[in-house]
């Protein structure tokens, strides 16, 4: 047999010879004997869990992304601009001014924020304040409603969801809609993604 070859074949043999512990944590035990005789092998096991946060507003699929935003839309009726009397809302995953909300997390508490651009513009100097657009949460899934942050023209103020043994899981149907306290100008306020129309929720898990 060639030399090399042969050494080749020895240096593998010594490299299994040193892995094979490495493999698997597992054993055997041999007893021999004409008394009771008692064999014992262990097996380690190890489950690795990866720290997850997830936030639906609207269309979502749980644990996966979506990239769809829902309008929500508040027709007001001409006789009733400025009367205080709430307008509800049309649009969103449930529809009527409706949406799915979710916050799942394993890593403590999460603190769930919104923010805006500013007032609503209607792009000819004229605005109405988010503070005129309530959330409404109601049940969904969980025995644990999810609370909506308030709208504000700026950042909100952050809501401290509590985690129970680290885990965070909160659900709500979140209706919306508008307080229609003020008469203003005519014109469309907001729109997708334009004249400050947008609203983003956050969820922070340190």
């Amino acid at each position: 047999m060639n030399r090399n070859f042969s050494r080749a074949l020895k240096g593998l043999a010594l490299a299994a010879a040193v892995a094979a512990p490495l493999a698997a944590h597992a054993e055997s035990n041999f007893q021999t004997g004409s008394g009771t005789l008692t064999a014992n092998a262990k097996v380690d096991f190890r489950i690795t869990i990866p720290k997850v946060l997830f936030l639906q507003v609207g269309t979502g699929t749980l644990y996966a992304n979506n990239t769809n935003v829902d309008l929500i839309e508040f027709n007001v009726a001409a006789a009733d601009i400025g009367n205080s009397t709430s307008v509800a809302g049309i649009g969103g995953d449930v529809g009527g001014g409706i949406v799915s909300a979710r916050v799942r997390g394993n890593g403590g508490n999460v603190d769930l924020n919104v923010i805006t651009t500013g007032d609503l513009s209607n792009g000819a100097g004229d605005s109405i304040p988010w503070g005129e657009v309530t959330t409404t949460a109601g049940p969904w899934v969980t025995s644990t409603v999810l609370p909506a942050p308030t709208l504000v023209s700026g950042t909100g103020t952050p809501i401290t969801l509590a985690a129970t043994g680290k885990i965070v899981n909160q659900d709500a149907r979140w209706t919306y809609s508008y307080d229609n306290n003020s008469l203003v100008p005519a014109g469309t306020y907001g729109g997708i993604n334009i004249n400050n129309g947008r609203v983003t929720y956050t969820a922070s898990l340190p």
